[in-house]
């Protein structure tokens, strides 16, 4: 080793890993230069591209975006910056359940990686000792990633209204005004395409009582009280370590399964083949992978069970759907086929429904947008209320139309959030897939665009004059 070499295991900070990572960008001609001409409309000007979201997928589709030269852009979210996405608000793990090995929103730039961002700070061998990844800390790469790859969010804006327009653009109506867009990508996360699900008997005790893991949940106001959680997943785990670790005087779990599943099946086959196969699936192949695993159910990360079991005061209920809940003295009794527990305040941990029109953004368009269940009519046995629901999206996210003709601007709108996975695959929603799905978003973005600006283009080809010949080359000869 030279004498002035940093010794292998010396972190070699921020700056220096950003440098590589502009290098890296230069040696690949990347950014690409500007390849969309620019357009106005009614003397206003038009906006290739605004992304609704800055979470991990807005971010990733963002990038990949301007990587392709497209860098006429917006990006929106409602929350504060460093809070975009579930990572510091109602994702309530320790640590996220990805390896930490996987590449994620990287792109295919290895300085843009997770484990470089790490290791520029805190060396090879802190790396090694790390078990999974702090979600706190995966809200921090995220944030760098924003500012390294020029991702030009805007926060604090909240879409109202997406109106489509005769001519074919997108009037894209936010809490701080509106402008006009090209194309229209839904990066809007796991709810984006509808909301919190609950069951119907909610509605059988004041809103008082109960909160789904989506909620803003004040557990210190939890302490010595008597949790209930519905539900035995990932989030309904994490939700209960809170109450837990808050204080609570017990905690409740009542989970239909008489087993807690095991087994996270779509995990067990993930490889390249999956990642870009799934999407060329014949639909009733499509249907029937993603049948399986949601009918099988993603087991809780290990580590969260750990942290609700090791309190004694916790109680797992199998085999004990919630039949009724009544409130009685101030409390709730919860009736199950096993018996009544009593508790003071319940959590669900029961998922998401994906229905547009439960989205008033989407008030325009939700009636057009046509869905598995409008045309798919699965095997017998394998019906799947989830599934029929999830959007029947085109090659490039695109929503169709359920009535051709009736809104064609829907081709326009893209949905890169998680209900795009049983026409795409899991792409949209994790963070192994992540950088394939947006280079598939992007790439079919720039390539829609270079067709319906083909007339400009070729004006451009036309036109183009700067000679490579200069008419010096031959010597006179006589």
């Amino acid at each position: 080793m030279p004498r002035d070499a940093a010794p292998l295991d010396t972190p070699q900070g921020l700056p220096a890993l950003e440098a590589r990572l502009r290098q890296d960008l230069e040696f690949l001609e990347l950014p690409a230069k500007p390849c969309v001409p620019r357009r106005e409309a009614g003397g206003r000007p038009v906006v290739d591209v605004v992304i609704i979201g800055a979470g991990m997928c807005g971010l990733a589709a963002a990038a990949q975006l301007r990587l392709l030269g497209i860098d006429n852009l917006r990006v929106l979210d409602r929350a504060p910056a460093g809070q975009e996405g579930p990572w510091v608000t109602y994702a309530r793990m320790e640590t996220l359940r990805s390896p930490k090995t996987l590449a994620g929103p990287a792109l295919g730039l290895p300085a843009l990686t997770f484990r470089a961002w790490f290791e520029a700070q805190h060396g090879p061998a802190a790396w090694e000792a790390l078990g999974k990844i702090p979600r706190g800390q995966w809200m921090d790469y995220l944030a760098w990633y924003r500012r390294v790859m020029g991702v030009p969010g805007e926060n604090g804006v909240e879409l109202r209204l997406l109106r489509p327009r005769e001519d074919g653009l997108i009037e894209v109506e936010t809490s701080t005004g509106a402008c006009l867009a090209r194309r229209v990508v839904l990066a809007s996360g796991r709810d984006g395409l509808g909301g919190p699900y609950v069951p119907p008997i909610t509605d059988r005790i004041p809103r008082r009582f109960w909160a789904h893991t989506r909620d803003a949940i004040d557990f210190a106001a939890l302490r010595g009280k008597r949790v209930g959680v519905v539900g035995a997943g990932a989030s309904a785990m994490d939700n209960a370590a809170m109450a837990l670790e808050a204080g609570a005087a017990s905690l409740d779990m009542f989970v239909r399964r008489a087993a807690v599943p095991a087994v996270n099946k779509f995990t067990g086959i993930g490889s390249p083949g999956v990642v870009h196969g799934f999407q060329a699936l014949p639909d009733e192949w499509k249907w029937r992978f993603l049948h399986h695993v949601f009918g099988a159910q993603t087991p809780p990360p290990r580590d969260s069970t750990l942290r609700v079991s090791r309190h004694p005061t916790a109680r797992l209920h199998l085999a004990s759907p919630v039949l009724d809940l009544r409130e009685e003295e101030g409390a709730v009794r919860v009736e199950t086929p096993r018996g009544a527990v009593t508790v003071d305040f319940l959590i669900f941990g029961t998922g998401f429904l994906a229905d547009p029109a439960l989205r008033p953004e989407l008030a325009l368009i939700a009636p057009q947008i046509r869905l598995w269940g409008d045309r798919f009519t699965p095997e017998p046995g394998q019906e799947q209320a989830e599934l029929a629901s999830s959007p029947d999206l085109a090659p490039d996210f695109a929503f169709q139309e359920r009535e051709p003709g009736a809104c064609p601007a829907l081709a326009h709108i893209h949905c890169f959030n998680y209900p795009a996975t049983l026409s795409h695959g899991k792409l949209t929603g994790d963070i192994p897939a992540v950088s394939a799905g947006a280079r598939r978003l992007a790439e079919a973005i720039t390539r829609a665009f270079f067709v319906e600006d083909r007339e400009r283009h070729f004006a451009a080809l036309q036109a183009y004059a700067t000679p490579e010949l200069l008419g010096d080359e031959w010597p006179e000869r006589r």
